[in-house]
């Protein structure tokens, strides 16, 4: 999967254009997960519906297995359905009430594998709700019947009963209890394993995307400002937003209290965005050359770690504004 300085503007009747994404490009690899991390209203899940063709970019491309997603359409389009599929934040809402556990699961099938016969397709279903260990017996349930991790699990098997090739995982835990979160994840992380799937993994949660990602992208106002390996954004975040962001997780350690790093202003608007750095206005180690343009992405190590800051890499940090543990 690779999207090319892809944008997203929405159109309003009455009222500015919002500017949702603005030049974003990431790349997935076969088998590897891509945490995709940031604010409310920074563009995450905007870039997953691209990702999976649900929307059309205004600018840019999507591509996956080497085909362009904004060039398909009818047949073409439902096949590639197959291949790249999803898991919803909300497992209740995502599932259809007046459908059983095995209709849901099947109704991909039904869709995008019209070749299949209808034993065929339960087969499939019973080996996709036994590879996300769901008893046979919830076959003929509905989801109010069930707890929320069974309907995440529900929506896992609905992702994966058409074998697909990658998962976009939009806050697939974050309505879950903690223990029921764990064992969702673990699920995950089995199921890649075994079947190679790639994950484009969306959450607020940055301690478990710092889990289950190989690589990490921080978003900020529908643009990338960092990504690389999760181990060397978290060891050396350099983007002055990432730092910031990542300071706001808690401790997993209650007696070592993280330093906390301050952001100045407000957040723009995403209907008038600046025409500098989008960080202008905020960032406390601002220099004249961050009001000269847009920063792309730009190599910061070897490694794959890119930073959108005119200031990287430099030892920049001393002096940056620091909060108090206890505010």
């Amino acid at each position: 999967m690779a999207l090319n300085a892809v944008e997203k503007i929405f159109r309003q009747r009455s009222g500015p254009d919002v500017y949702a994404v603005n030049g974003v490009t990431l790349e997935i690899a076969p088998g590897e997960t891509l945490g995709l991390i940031g604010e409310s209203g920074s563009g995450k899940s905007t870039v997953a519906r691209l990702a999976l063709g649900l929307l059309q970019p205004d600018a840019g491309s999507v591509q996956f297995d080497g085909t362009d997603l904004t060039e398909l359409a009818g047949r073409d389009r439902r096949t590639l359905g197959s291949d790249l599929t999803v898991v919803f934040q909300e497992p209740y809402e995502s599932l259809n009430p007046r459908m059983s556990v095995g209709q849901i699961v099947e109704e991909p099938l039904i869709i995008h594998d019209r070749h299949l016969s209808r034993q065929q397709r339960r087969d499939r279903v019973v080996e996709a709700l036994d590879s996300v260990r769901l008893d046979l017996s919830l076959y003929t349930r509905f989801p109010k019947n069930l707890s929320g991790g069974q309907q995440q699990r529900v929506g896992i098997a609905r992702a994966l009963v058409t074998r697909p090739k990658m998962i976009v995982l939009d806050e697939p835990t974050s309505s879950l209890d903690v223990s029921v979160r764990g064992q969702i994840l673990m699920l995950l992380s089995e199921l890649q394993l075994d079947r190679g799937l790639a994950y484009l993994f969306i959450s607020h949660d940055i301690h478990t995307v710092e889990y289950v990602s190989a690589r990490l992208a921080i978003m900020y106002l529908g643009q990338i400002v960092e990504t690389g390996p999760t181990s060397r954004v978290f060891a050396d975040p350099q983007h002055p937003y990432t730092r910031g962001l990542l300071s706001s997780r808690l401790s997993p350690d209650p007696g070592v209290a993280l330093t906390r790093y301050r952001l100045l202003n407000e957040i723009p608007t995403p209907t008038e965005l600046p025409e500098a750095c989008f960080l202008t206005g905020r960032c406390p180690i601002e220099i004249d050359r961050c009001r000269d343009g847009r920063v792309p992405l730009s190599a910061y190590e070897e490694d794959g770690h890119r930073v959108a800051c005119v200031r990287a890499p430099t030892s920049f940090w001393e002096g940056y504004p620091e909060v108090p543990n206890d505010v």
